[in-house]
């Protein structure tokens, strides 16, 4: 009972399960809303948890950053990077496995950039990961001679790419697609780490208080670059899954998803402003933020009043947040001239 009152007072759990809260919401309203009654079907549940599990990775990378007081806008130029390189190289007729691997050599080496950027040389991190960025869609133009790749069945064969397709895209296990059991095999890892590890107090620490945070003896240059190696890792993976789904690789893939993780992190109560927020957050986040469009898709709502809707819950998360914490402030502020 103790673990569990601990568990409902950990930071960042009111907003999440607000999150939570909301999420069933919107998908029972959009259940009813539904002309044809399809929003409930197991086909169209089954596709829901799919398109959100790629939110939810680029949203636990970019909850890492937000965590930190740091934001990365370089996540969507990994992700089609690590498509395009994987994808690339499997045309060339490249095992699958190396292919990956290469891909996820360059992708970790763009994050660890990024945090010795950020973290050691203290750059800005929205000029730091602007210009990696750009760096990240240049190589995703150039691998392949600025254009799109062939399907990767054309160097690998058939029965290679099918595998490839079929266990981080179009198979499933237990009724499930694959897609979502790779991002909640993930999200369950970074859980931990975040919630449970040295390395995520360090994390929360340097957004909570940097200067604090120096001086309890944390390596924020340390701390802040395995947060954007984790945020790249999470693109890498993210890159993957839309090779499979395209079956080949397109140098605009993953474009605005920097943009997808800070709406998945922030709908979910994780803090811009640094040392709030949990991934459980995320995880409701991205839930929402997929059930959003699904279900404005599903009652035949234009493209633009979707992203309307979208984007006027994201700045009002972000607002709650900002004025919550402009009082938590001003009342521990009082308290203590009292």
């Amino acid at each position: 009972m103790d673990k569990l009152k601990r568990f409902f007072k950990a930071r960042g759990m009111g907003p999440a399960l607000t999150a939570f809260a909301g999420l069933l919401i919107i998908f029972v309203a959009f259940g009813i809303l539904d002309p044809n009654n399809k929003f409930f079907s197991m086909q169209n549940i089954a596709n829901l948890l799919r398109s959100m599990s790629k939110y939810l990775l680029v949203g636990i990378g970019q909850s890492f950053i937000l965590i930190t007081g740091n934001i990365d806008l370089s996540i969507g130029s990994v992700v089609g990077m690590s498509a395009m390189i994987s994808a690339t190289l499997m045309t060339m007729g490249v095992n699958p496995v190396l292919a990956m691997l290469v891909a996820m050599a360059c992708c970790m080496a763009i994050g660890a950039v990024n945090g010795v950027l950020v973290g050691k040389f203290r750059l800005p991190p929205f000029i730091a990961t602007l210009g990696t960025m750009f760096v990240a869609r240049g190589a995703a133009y150039i691998v392949n001679g600025n254009r799109n790749t062939d399907a990767i069945a054309s160097g690998i064969g058939k029965a290679s790419a099918d595998k490839i397709q079929s266990f981080f895209y179009y198979g499933k296990t237990f009724g499930v697609y694959n897609t979502f059991w790779i991002a909640i095999a993930l999200f369950v890892l970074f859980f931990f780490l975040l919630s449970k590890t040295r390395m995520g107090r360090h994390i929360y620490a340097i957004g909570s208080n940097l200067d604090a945070a120096k001086l309890s003896g944390v390596n924020v240059g340390a701390a802040t670059t395995k947060a954007y190696l984790v945020s790249a890792f999470c693109s890498f993976a993210v890159g993957l899954i839309l090779c499979a789904q395209a079956g080949m690789g397109n140098m605009e893939a993953g474009t605005m998803y920097e943009m997808y993780g800070v709406a998945a992190g922030v709908i979910g109560g994780v803090s811009p402003l640094g040392g709030t927020g949990i991934l459980l957050g995320t995880l409701a986040g991205s839930a929402v933020w997929q059930t959003l469009e699904n279900g404005l898709n599903m009652i035949g709502a234009q493209v633009g009043i979707q992203r309307l809707v979208i984007g006027v819950i994201v700045v009002a998360s972000v607002l709650i947040e900002v004025v919550f914490r402009g009082r938590k402030f001003r009342w521990a502020g009082s308290a203590k001239k009292d």
